[in-house]
C-alpha cells in the first residue's frame, strides 16, 4: 500500500522552509511585484496541503512546487481584476514597498511569460534543458527553443553577456 497522503505540521513545516524562497523567485518573476508574490506563495502552498499529492523523490516535490507557482500565477494574471489595473496605479507607491530587483532580475521579469520559467529554472536553479522538459512537460526542442529567443530579447534589453552555459 503507498504511504499516507497526509502530512504532519513538522513535514509541510520543513517542506515550506525547503522550498519557499525557490516558489517566491518563481512567483516574483511572473507578477513583479512583492504583495501579489506573497499570496501566490501562499496559495501554491495552500494547495499541497489540500491536494496531499504523494512524491517520488525531492526534485518531484520541487517540480510540482514550481509548476503549481507558475500555474497560480498565471490565474492571477488572467483575473478579471488585474485588467482593470493600470500601471498608473503603482507608481506612487512608498520605496518601502517597491521590489529591489537588478537589471537582469527586471529585464528576466519584463521576457514574455513562456520564457519566464525557463530562464529561472535554467540559469537560478541550475536544472537542464532536459530536467526543465520533464518538469514543464514540454519537448526538450521547445526548451531549447525558448532560452535561445529569451537570450535573444535579453541581449536586445541589457546588451552583450557573457554565456557560462
Amino acid at each position: 500500500m503507498s504511504k499516507s497522503l497526509l502530512r504532519t505540521d513538522k513535514e509541510l513545516a520543513e517542506l515550506y522552509e525547503r522550498h519557499k524562497s525557490t516558489v517566491w523567485r518563481v512567483c516574483f518573476a511572473y507578477l513583479k511585484n512583492t504583495s501579489d508574490t506573497e499570496d501566490a506563495v501562499q496559495e501554491t502552498f495552500i494547495r499541497l496541503i489540500r491536494s496531499g499529492p504523494a512524491f517520488e523523490s525531492e526534485e518531484h516535490k520541487k517540480a510540482w512546487l514550481i509548476r503549481t507557482a507558475s500555474n497560480v500565477c498565471k490565474n492571477m494574471l488572467g483575473h478579471w481584476w488585474r485588467k482593470r489595473e493600470s500601471i498608473e496605479q503603482f507608481h506612487d507607491l512608498p520605496d518601502a514597498e517597491k521590489a529591489d530587483a537588478s537589471d537582469v532580475l527586471e529585464a528576466i521579469t519584463a521576457l514574455p511569460d513562456r520564457y519566464k520559467t525557463v530562464v529561472y529554472l535554467y540559469y537560478y536553479e541550475g536544472y537542464t534543458g532536459a530536467e526543465i522538459s520533464k518538469m514543464l512537460k514540454k519537448p526538450q526542442s521547445t526548451i531549447r527553443n525558448h532560452l535561445r529567443e529569451a537570450r535573444i530579447i535579453l541581449k536586445e534589453r541589457l546588451g552583450d553577456f557573457d554565456e557560462e552555459r
